[in-house]
C-alpha cells in the first residue's frame, strides 16, 4: 500500500538533478538554470542560471551564474523541454531596454495590492499582518 503514496518530499528531485529547470519565486521572479543539488529542505542551487523578464511580446535575460536558492522561496519548480525551448513565441531583446518597463509593471502590480490590503482593512476588518510578501 506505500507503494502508492505519491513521493512528495524534496527527494523526488533526484529526477531532476542535472537537467535544465524553470524556478518561479515568490518575490515573482522567474530563473532558468541547471538544477546541480539540492537538500531535504528544497534548498536548490542552479548552474548557468539566468532571470527572464517579460513584457507584452518581448522577453529579456539577466546572467546570474551560480544561484543559490532557499527552498521556502520557491513557488514553482519545473522542467524545461529542450525541444521546445527555442520555440518561444517572443522576441529576445536587451535585458537594458526591457527594465524600465518591468519594474514599472511590478510598481504598477504593489500599488494594486497596498490599494487592495487598505480596501479589505478598512471595510472588511482584515489585518495588514502577513503582508511582507507572502503573496504568490
Amino acid at each position: 500500500m506505500d507503494s502508492l503514496i505519491p513521493f512528495t518530499t524534496s527527494g523526488s528531485l533526484v529526477d531532476c538533478v542535472d537537467r535544465k529547470m524553470l524556478v518561479v519565486l515568490r518575490d515573482g521572479r522567474k530563473l532558468h538554470g541547471v538544477l546541480r543539488s539540492y537538500d531535504q529542505f528544497a534548498n536548490l542551487v542552479l548552474e548557468d542560471t539566468v532571470e527572464r523578464i517579460f513584457h507584452g511580446k518581448a522577453f529579456a535575460e539577466h546572467w546570474h551564474g551560480l544561484f543559490l536558492i532557499r527552498g521556502e522561496n520557491v513557488v514553482l519548480l519545473g522542467e524545461i523541454d529542450l525541444d521546445q525551448e527555442d520555440d518561444v513565441p517572443l522576441q529576445q531583446v536587451d535585458y537594458s531596454v526591457l527594465d524600465p518597463y518591468h519594474k514599472r509593471d511590478i510598481a504598477l502590480k504593489k500599488a494594486r495590492e497596498d490599494f487592495k490590503s487598505k480596501v479589505l482593512y478598512e471595510q472588511k476588518g482584515f489585518c495588514k499582518e502577513g503582508g511582507e510578501g507572502d503573496g504568490y
